[in-house]
């Protein structure tokens, strides 16, 4: 193990395939590459100044640490990152990366983060300016996340989220065999063109919510009173406890709610065209 504490780098590749490398109190400056093609990393109250950190890495952990936004695009083609307790100023981190736990972390730009990843493990963190995030990502269980950003979790897969806050335009965008349980969703569009979507004692805001989908599934749910025209075109089966300010057309399947604003079944109407509205 190499070990280096309190100290002060900078430049190209600075730590460059390494096994075994232990970093405390170290600051990295601008530079390139600082860590890469490192493998068994260990950094604690860390800061990284320098972009390109921990990229083409293997089993690290970074513990108390903080990513100035000059790192930007840290985190990529890596396996096995563990981040806890870290403030991240920096975007665009995590790309085509497997196995990624953060716990008690916060973003505070996080747009572009966490593209085309797997097996990620979240719980307690928070990304703001989060535009575009978990974008092609699979394999994801997040618990108490909180996402202010558009665009979450487009074209993601086999996601399970629960007891969080996604304050997100056109989260789940074709995204497909996800579960939310007792969350707040809120942006305009949610879920259209998607796949399996089941939302579990759930609270849904945003004009025109759960268009174009496949195989959607409300249970207990909850509706804002901005959440209007919902439905159109989907295959759904839903329950829903409160009022629904409004139904369009949807395409097949069963919805009953407490009561509805507007029910809407017109000439637009798509085949089979069958949904029960109870």
């Amino acid at each position: 193990m190499e070990k280096y504490k309190d100290i002060e780098v900078g430049g190209e590749r600075p730590f460059y395939h390494i096994d075994g490398l232990d970093l405390e109190n170290v600051t990295i400056h601008t530079g390139e590459s600082s860590v890469k093609e490192c493998r068994d990393v260990e950094c604690r109250k860390c800061t990284f100044d320098g972009k390109y950190v921990l990229w083409c890495c293997d089993n690290f952990k970074v513990r108390d640490s903080l990513f100035l936004p000059g790192s930007r695009s840290s985190l990529w083609h890596s396996t096995g990152a563990d981040l806890e307790n870290c403030q991240v100023d920096a975007p665009k981190m995590f790309r085509e990366s497997e196995g990624i736990r953060l716990h008690k972390d916060v973003f505070s730009d996080a747009k572009e983060t966490l593209w085309s990843c797997g097996n990620i493990e979240i719980d307690d963190v928070e990304f703001h300016n989060a535009d575009y995030i978990f974008m092609w990502c699979h394999d994801v269980k997040a618990r108490n996340l909180r996402i202010f950003g558009n665009y979450s979790f487009q074209h993601a897969k086999n996601v399970e989220i629960w007891d969080s806050d996604l304050q997100s335009k056109d989260a789940l965008w074709e995204a497909e065999n996800v579960t939310v349980y007792n969350s707040f969703i809120n942006g305009e569009y949610l879920a259209w063109h998607s796949k399996n979507v089941r939302l579990v004692n759930c609270r849904i805001g945003g004009t025109q919510p759960l268009c174009y989908a496949e195989g959607l599934v409300l249970e207990n749910c909850t509706f804002e009173p901005d959440a209007d025209l919902a439905f159109e075109y989907s295959d759904v089966q839903a329950t829903v406890v409160n009022e629904i300010p409004s139904v369009k057309n949807p395409r097949t399947g069963c919805i009953k709610a407490a009561s509805y604003g507007e029910i809407i079944i017109d000439g637009n109407m798509k085949a089979p065209g069958d949904c029960k509205i109870l």
